[in-house]
């Protein structure tokens, strides 16, 4: 278990981590993932005193979270940082004409990385995934594998934990179709989170 305690674990990311948390109650963790990883490791190990804060914001990118890092990430001094970031990079290139290259995606990343290190808090790095379903997501990876790639480069040098969701997502894919993990190839539904909330807590209590 790599938690210890008293600690205070921060989540970071995008829709995918946000899952419709109150920006009104600082202490809601959302309906996703956060919540689930936050509930389980509490009753499991209550000693800890674990403290979950949830800071997903929908919408954002890499270079969001590095316009916020100092007040949504430094400022509330984590022991440990949990970011999915990246899938938004991606989509923007398809909705809005707006791409993010891998190399401006890259540099957001090891800035980000950089400055958690720095402060003292540990890095779970969680990969963005898109699912080809509907069809017209399958051309994504184009835009989002090289991203993905250099998130690894920087996560082996700078994270404590790395977590695959794409292929996790995709091999769960051979059991259940892939709307029943991400019903628009890229936002999980319930079975989704919980995977990566099973994923991530496999990978904490190495």
């Amino acid at each position: 278990m790599l938690f210890e305690k008293g600690q205070t674990i921060l989540f970071q990311g995008d829709s995918v981590t946000d899952c419709g948390r109150s920006r009104e109650d600082q202490s809601d963790l959302g309906r996703g993932y956060p919540l689930m990883i936050a509930s389980r490791l509490t009753a499991e190990y209550p000693e800890l005193g674990l403290r979950f804060i949830n800071r997903g914001i929908s919408g954002n990118r890499s270079r969001d979270l590095v316009q916020r890092w100092q007040t949504d990430c430094l400022d509330l001094k984590p022991d440990w940082v949990s970011i999915m970031i990246g899938i938004n990079d991606t989509w923007r290139r398809y909705d809005r004409n707006d791409p993010t290259s891998a190399e401006a995606y890259g540099e957001n990343i090891r800035w980000l990385f950089e400055k958690t290190v720095a402060s003292g808090a540990k890095l779970i790095v969680i990969e963005p995934f898109n699912l080809p379903y509907p069809e017209d997501r399958r051309e994504w990876h184009l835009d989002l594998d090289p991203k993905v790639a250099v998130l690894r480069e920087l996560a082996n040098r700078y994270a404590a934990c790395y977590l695959p969701m794409g292929g996790l997502m995709h091999a769960a894919a051979t059991w259940q179709p892939y709307p029943v993990w991400a019903a628009d190839g890229v936002h999980p539904t319930a079975a989704g989170h919980a995977l990566i909330s099973k994923s991530f807590i496999e990978a904490i209590s190495r």
